[in-house]
């Protein structure tokens, strides 16, 4: 039998093993709009709505629970969830997650400030002695969550870190921009909220599965599948409804990072 005959006879095995067991593939996710949320009772969001639609042409049903970001890693670091939707690659996840060759989508991580307490800034130094707002479970470039000029102060949603924001308990926060945009609109503080342009970090978000039998090559067929959509008219469609524009007509610009180094910044509609 051909290698390429073999390989997609063990993953439909794979496939057909879910639908034996009455079971569906576990995927685990924290609301990050507008990646990935829930309105109304509906599941929508550009890499939720392109991970059902690649899951779907594979044949794979999908149990979907959202959750804050720290249940989800525990869930899978404990067998609860067969994945997760919007994770960071680390070389210390790689022991026990299988990442796709293809991302879903690239995350630029800036800091926003209150207008009544500006703290404009273009590098971590100047950060010193200032609280940041973060996120339990995130994985920060290495420069931010090692840096020992500032405090680093969680809370357990993104709407909690700007309301902290708003009463001054912090004096930035740091999120993703298009998430940080979404939610200014969401909670109508525009107003009152600006935006730091310096990009703290740029990192690629993925759908990662535990390391089990066959889940090699359902990641392997995930990652050409979800390729092959991102060249569709439909993929296109898809992102400029969330204002972004799709990977493959993506234009790049130099930007300054917080450590004082260059990386290549996303143009978007959305900025």
């Amino acid at each position: 039998m051909p290698l390429i005959a073999q390989i997609l006879t063990v993953f439909l095995f794979t496939c057909l093993s879910f639908v034996a067991r009455g079971e569906k593939l576990r995927i685990v996710t924290e609301p990050w709009a507008p990646y990935v949320y829930e309105e109304n009772g509906k599941f929508l969001g550009l890499d939720y709505e392109t991970t059902a639609i690649v899951f779907q042409r594979l044949g794979i049903e999908v149990e979907w629970q959202f959750l804050p970001w720290k249940r989800c890693l525990s869930m899978l670091e404990t067998g609860q969830a067969d994945g997760a939707l919007d994770i960071f690659h680390s070389d210390e996840r790689d022991a026990t997650l299988l990442y796709p060759g293809e991302p879903l989508s690239e995350v630029e991580f800036v800091m926003f400030y209150a207008n009544e307490r500006p703290h404009p800034f273009r590098t971590l130094a100047d950060l010193k002695g200032l609280t940041i707002g973060t996120s339990p479970g995130y994985l920060y470039s290495p420069d931010f969550r090692e840096s020992t000029l500032f405090t680093r102060e969680p809370a357990p949603t993104h709407e909690a870190n700007f309301g902290k924001l708003l009463r001054g308990r912090i004096d930035l926060l740091i999120t993703d921009r298009r998430v940080g945009q979404h939610l200014i609109d969401e909670l109508g503080i525009r107003d009152k909220i600006t935006e730091n342009p310096t990009v703290i970090s740029h990192q690629s978000q993925f759908l990662a599965v535990r390391r089990n039998a066959g889940m090699d090559l359902l990641v392997q067929r995930f990652g050409a599948e979800l390729k092959r959509f991102k060249r569709e008219p439909a993929y296109a469609e898809l992102s400029a409804r969330y204002g972004a524009e799709p990977a493959t007509e993506v234009k790049s610009a130099t930007a300054a990072t917080a450590s004082g180094k260059t990386v290549e910044q996303h143009e978007s509609s959305a900025q």
